[in-house]
């Protein structure tokens, strides 16, 4: 028997299990099915976090799905004058044209906003028909922005989380459960 990596020692208490995250994740499932009905959705994950999320809410929905997905990079930055400096970019864009299209953006976490906020005005130059927002975990007493999440599983305190798509250095996401990281 092979003796476990410092990794997962840094796994705390768990702060939502299997059964919470499934029972939310249906829940949300069935507003979307309600708000989609007889329309086909297009749902956009932002890798790599909101994947297991983006797995299972497309399986609670009963409206016909398809999937792309975009990854990007974000950080903050000082400027020589003491401002911080948000740049977003793109790494990977969409498959397809979203012209005309429901999309829903299925996010894994949402904090101050400025991410989210910068892909959302992307996607609206792209003319779909209606653009929403679920996420797992919110956080909105750290918005920076205006932005508006029609679909909330969680608002969880300002801790770091592993499990369930979160990542401690690209490890841990496969975690069923989402547990407390010990940093």
């Amino acid at each position: 028997m092979t003796e476990k990596t410092d990794i997962y020692d840094l796994i705390g208490d768990t702060y939502l299990d299997e059964l919470t995250i499934a029972g939310r994740v249906r829940e949300i499932g069935r507003q979307v099915s309600d708000d989609y009905r007889d329309r086909e959705i297009l749902l956009i994950s932002i890798l790599k976090g909101a994947v297991f999320f983006l797995a299972d809410l497309a399986r609670e929905i009963s409206a016909p799905v398809s999937m792309d997905f975009i990854a990007i990079s974000s950080y903050r930055q000082d400027r020589a004058s003491g401002e911080g400096l948000h740049t977003v970019r793109f790494l990977k864009d969409l498959d397809q044209d979203i012209a005309g299209k429901d999309v829903l953006i299925v996010e894994d976490v949402i904090d101050t906003g400025l991410t989210l906020n910068y892909i959302t005005q992307n996607l609206r130059l792209r003319e779909p028909a209606s653009l929403e927002i679920a996420t797992l975990l919110d956080r909105p007493y750290r918005r920076l922005v205006d932005l508006k999440v029609k679909y909330q599983g969680f608002q969880v305190p300002d801790e770091f989380f592993v499990g369930y798509g979160f990542d401690y250095r690209q490890m841990l996401r496969n975690l069923p459960r989402i547990s407390r990281l010990n940093i």
